[in-house]
């Protein structure tokens, strides 16, 4: 199933600040987390300095001993809150336990190298008595009268007051985030809601189109992004337009042409039976009818046909002078009969186009000549490629034709003669030369100051790998 623009906006606009977001948020707990172990620990190893501070010797010689007296500001910190507890030892660098509690175990670690404070400071996490606890060591130096020895002050916090101060800003950061992706999903439903107004407004404007309406659409406060969507919409509605109004004439010309054939095989075929005329004559001028209304009906299809493969891609670029040559072999028959001197000349003259076009267009045109041509007269075929063009010419030496006669010759069902022909054969060349985007022109041939003959000429543009 398609996804609509509108939702296809959405998430990709949303998703990706909804992840930042994420990432944001994890971030800034990190380093809220972060600022308050720093906080407690500075506080952890200010009581471990005020513990450190008290250690003195008791005492002289071997006898000397190391004594405390803890006071109560160094455990005024944590009175404040009821949730966390504190525990402190003081013990000799050998473990020797000088004071406070046991049960914390000794500190087996090593000063870091580079740490934050001047003095022999090390922050670490264990466990007292099954409970997580966060522990600061301060190595206190203490002078006796003859050597000076180091004590160990560790001090211990449980991680409630941390847990809930770290627990309370994710809150708070998460609270922040909720307000700031719900107020960047509503600009972003609002925009891309008015972003899409012109689409669907355009969509309800074609659904909303009554059959056969193939008017431009009319969209001028439509962006500019719809604007070439729009103009492609209107170009293809007006080729549908070209293609409906070529079906209505044909459908009309078609009806109006095949109705006065049929009317005169009724009336002969009505007068065959009341034995008005022989019936061989009868026959005879029934099948000269049954003829013209063939050739009539299949003039129209082929010219139904080129409107057709117009809008068809070619796949192929036959070769016009082979095309050529098998008309004039086909239609040889007519030049034997009427007895013409016949001349024809070709080169390889590729065309980008269907086969059928092709061939349909050298017929016509080479029948024409045919046609009129007096008998044992000469009819000359020239195709050769000039110019990027491939260039045909059919000289016959018929009578020409008027000015008059020139300027309708291409429409549809005007025959020179009223019953020499369907007077379709040329309009289907003219329509396959314009879909072609080639010319084409009939002249006649001047000598002496009479006319001689007539030139069909005809040109069309070479394949592109055609090398003249």
């Amino acid at each position: 199933m398609a996804i609509s623009l509108r939702r296809y906006l959405l998430i990709g606009i949303l998703v990706p600040i909804g992840l930042f977001i994420v990432v944001d948020t994890l971030s800034l707990y990190r380093q809220a987390l972060a600022a308050v172990n720093t906080a407690y620990d500075r506080t952890l190893l200010a009581s471990a300095k005020s513990i450190g501070e008290r250690i003195e010797a008791v005492g002289d010689g071997a006898e000397a001993q190391l004594r405390t007296t803890v006071p109560y500001a160094a455990l005024e910190a944590f009175e404040a809150d009821n949730r966390s507890r504190m525990v402190y030892r003081i013990s000799s660098t050998q473990g020797e336990l000088i004071d406070g509690f046991a049960t914390l175990p000794m500190w087996r670690g090593q000063l870091p190298d580079r740490g934050p404070y001047a003095a022999l400071v090390d922050f670490y996490d264990d466990l007292h008595e099954g409970e997580a606890v966060r522990v600061a060591v301060l190595l206190q130096p203490v002078a006796m009268a003859q050597a000076r020895v180091m004590a160990v002050v560790q001090v211990a916090e449980t991680l409630e007051l941390r847990r809930t101060l770290a627990g309370q800003i994710l809150l708070d950061t998460l609270w922040r985030q909720a307000v700031l992706v719900s107020v960047i999903a509503l600009v972003v439903i609002v925009v891309v809601q008015r972003a899409t107004r012109p689409v669907r407004r355009l969509s309800q404007q074609l659904q909303q189109r009554p059959d056969g309406q193939l008017d431009p659409l009319q969209a001028g406060d439509a962006p500019r992004e719809l604007l070439p969507l729009i103009d492609a919409t209107n170009s293809i509605m007006g080729r549908l337009q070209h293609l409906l109004d070529h079906q209505k004439r044909f459908v009309r010309d078609a009806s109006h042409q095949l109705r006065t054939p049929l009317a005169v095989l009724k009336v002969q075929v009505q007068s065959a039976l009341r034995g008005d005329v022989a019936p061989t004559q009868a026959l005879q001028e029934i099948s000269d009818t049954v003829d013209r209304a063939t050739l009539l009906a299949n003039q129209m299809l082929s010219l139904a046909r080129v409107a057709q493969l117009r809008q068809q891609i070619p796949a192929a670029s036959p070769d016009w002078a082979q095309v050529m040559r098998e008309v004039a072999l086909d239609l040889s028959p007519l030049l034997a009969d009427r007895n013409l001197d016949f001349e024809i000349s070709t080169t390889a003259t590729p065309v980008h186009t269907h086969d059928w076009m092709l061939r349909e267009l050298s017929r016509n045109l080479l029948h024409n000549a045919i046609k009129h041509c007096p008998p044992g007269g000469t009819l000359q075929v020239t195709l050769h490629s000039a110019d990027q063009q491939a260039l045909l010419c059919i000289r016959d030496s018929g009578p020409g034709i008027s000015t008059e006669l020139r300027e309708r010759l291409f429409q549809p069902f005007s025959a020179g003669e009223a019953r020499s022909g369907s007077g379709l054969g040329l309009a289907i060349c003219n329509e396959i030369v314009l879909a072609l985007g080639g010319r084409i022109s009939l002249d006649n041939r001047v000598s002496n100051g009479h006319i001689c003959g007539l030139d069909a000429t005809v040109r069309l543009t070479l394949a592109d790998n055609v090398a003249v």
